[in-house]
């Protein structure tokens, strides 16, 4: 259980915050910029929400608590000899759980024809932008996880970018089942 009673603490305050596993590392590290785009991800999605409720407001209040177990895995790196269930670590279930409600709202949706622009009603609009922002937070984790004895785990990664695939079928779900989606017309404005 998390208890805070004190929200500043003043150790930050160097430039430096603590890991899950209580090491020091500099705000710019690799893993605490991963930690950042993955808590702007969680917010983007936050802002997805308020649309209000229905079935795509409860996929996202589970992805938010599962953004948070991440977040949580990739603040404490893995040790060699970490006993299963040490850490709190993303799991295949959590996975297999994204890649099930894609293909349960794929199956809902309208055939893409094109590609389709970030648009659309103003709740598609903002799951288009928590797509684009996991993306981003994806990209972090790939960056973190080159860097050599920087232990990281996978299912992070694959989380992200089930994530991104999920927010995006959603996207096109707010937007009437995909009839409300705005096409890309390539090379449409070429001739003025």
């Amino acid at each position: 259980m998390v208890k805070l009673d004190k929200i500043y603490t003043r150790g930050g305050d160097q430039g430096e915050t603590s890991l899950g596993n209580g090491a020091r590392v500099a705000k710019s590290s690799a893993r605490i910029a991963a930690l950042g785009e993955v808590d702007e991800a969680n917010a983007a999605i936050g802002l997805a929400r308020l649309e209000g409720a229905g079935p795509i407001d409860a996929i996202l209040a589970r992805i938010q608590n599962d953004l948070f177990d991440l977040g949580a895995d990739l603040c404490t790196p893995i040790r060699e000899d970490e006993a299963p269930g040490a850490a709190l670590r993303i799991v295949p279930a959590q996975v297999a759980w994204l890649e099930a409600r894609i293909d349960a709202v794929t199956a809902e949706l309208a055939p893409l024809t094109s590609f389709i622009l970030p648009a659309g009603s103003a709740g598609a609009a903002r799951l288009h932008f928590a797509r684009t922002v996991a993306r981003r937070a994806e990209r972090a984790v790939v960056a973190l996880l080159e860097i050599p004895d920087e232990p990281v785990n996978r299912l992070v990664l694959a989380y992200l970018n089930r994530l991104s695939d999920l927010l995006f079928v959603l996207a096109r779900a707010a937007n009437g089942m995909g009839g409300a989606d705005t096409l890309w017309v390539p090379a449409a404005s070429r001739h003025g």
